[in-house]
């Protein structure tokens, strides 16, 4: 399948449908009037996030979504049916931009949430809407509004906790495919993988987390050199990020800073991110030169260094079990984080109640 994770759309909303001018002479009603009923709504263009696509392939051939218009008023006061609505399916981590406006509508990452698009018009208000004492045959009725249109631009982000970054060729679909069920494509060659893969990792535990292998950076890829610029968006969401490094490289210190430098410039908060670097290939070097790499990287950086080789699966146990602590505390942290949110709103609303000068909360009593 090809991966696409970005596309541009026009949307638009269905037509009010018109007021009807309409009069009741009905053989055994004693008063006449008006009768026209009002147009109905125009459908709206909605899109919903769906666990099942990852990527933005469908927009590459259907870039106009219409909605139905709403049908005109009837008579006998009947309201016009209102348009059908359009619901366009999107993968989570789907991110929706106005292109005229330049802003952002939604950000679409739960299954099933839903964001309207493109809202359809309001229909047209029937003659009978404007009987009064002094117009009781009013000959008029209004049109239909305009549904709403717009000009779209769709990013998409994928959603994993773990990001696994490094140079081309260093050995990173190899470690996403000993982990997981994923089958990218290994070669002994740089820029093997040109597009983000995806693999569920399973826990001790039984869960399943999401490991996403972006391609090989290169010096300069956030200004645009290489493949890797493009994908650097898709590890904005995750949480901890797997620098993979190949000690059998060269210079290993100088391929470690050269990605440190492209996240730092990429910006977006990347180089805040937790880091666990993993030094692959161990297998085809002594202890002795692994250690004095290990050594000189504690100099530019304090992230934890793991021994593994990717290809024979050794050390990967023990990378997996530094991986999983260290989501266990990002969760238990953030956890936390929303319990004290969650106190400080309980606080700020005792404090805004006239009636109770003091409240107490989790045991702890905020006074007005």
């Amino acid at each position: 399948m090809q991966f696409i994770d970005q596309a541009e759309i026009e949307v638009q909303g269905g037509k009010g449908g018109d007021g009807m001018v309409s009069f009741r002479r009905e053989k055994y009603v004693p008063a006449g009037g008006p009768s026209g009923g009002n147009g109905g709504w125009g459908g709206s263009v909605i899109f919903e996030a769906d666990a099942n696509l990852q990527t933005l392939l469908d927009f590459r051939y259907a870039r106009i979504f219409k909605a139905d218009d709403g049908k005109r008023g009837g008579s006998s006061n009947c309201t016009g049916a209102n348009g059908k609505d359009v619901v366009v399916q999107v993968p989570c981590g789907t991110m929706v931009y106005d292109l005229e406006q330049d802003c952002l509508l939604g950000d679409l990452v739960s299954p099933g949430q839903r964001l309207c698009v493109a809202a359809g018009g309001k229909g047209g208000l029937g003659n009978q809407h404007f009987l009064s004492n002094r117009n009781r045959a009013p000959e008029y009725a209004l049109p239909g509004l305009e549904g709403e249109q717009r000009q779209l631009r769709l990013e998409l982000k994928l959603l994993a906790e773990v990001g696994i970054i490094g140079l081309p060729n260093a050995g990173k679909s190899t470690l996403i495919a000993a982990l997981s069920a994923a089958r990218p494509k290994i070669a002994d060659y740089p820029f093997t993988t040109l597009v983000p893969n995806l693999g569920v990792v399973r826990k001790p535990t039984g869960d399943g987390t999401v490991f996403a292998d972006i391609p090989g950076l290169i010096e300069g890829a956030a200004a645009g050199i290489g493949l890797g610029h493009e994908f650097l968006r898709h590890i904005e969401r995750t949480r901890l990020l797997l620098h993979v490094l190949d000690v059998t490289a060269g210079d290993p210190i100088a391929n470690f800073r050269v990605i440190q430098q492209e996240l730092e410039a990429y910006g977006r908060g990347l180089m805040e991110k937790p880091q666990i670097i993993a030094l692959n290939k161990i297998d085809a070097l002594d202890e002795e030169m692994i250690g004095e790499i290990e050594a000189e990287l504690q100099r530019f950086s304090d992230a934890p260094c793991l021994h593994i080789s990717a290809a024979t699966r050794r050390g990967l146990d023990g990378l997996m079990q530094l991986v999983w602590q260290w989501l266990d505390e990002m969760a238990a942290a953030d956890a936390e984080a929303q319990r004290l949110l969650e106190l400080k709103l309980q606080a700020q609303a005792a404090m805004n109640n006239p009636f109770n000068s003091d409240v107490p909360i989790d045991g702890v009593t905020y006074s007005s």
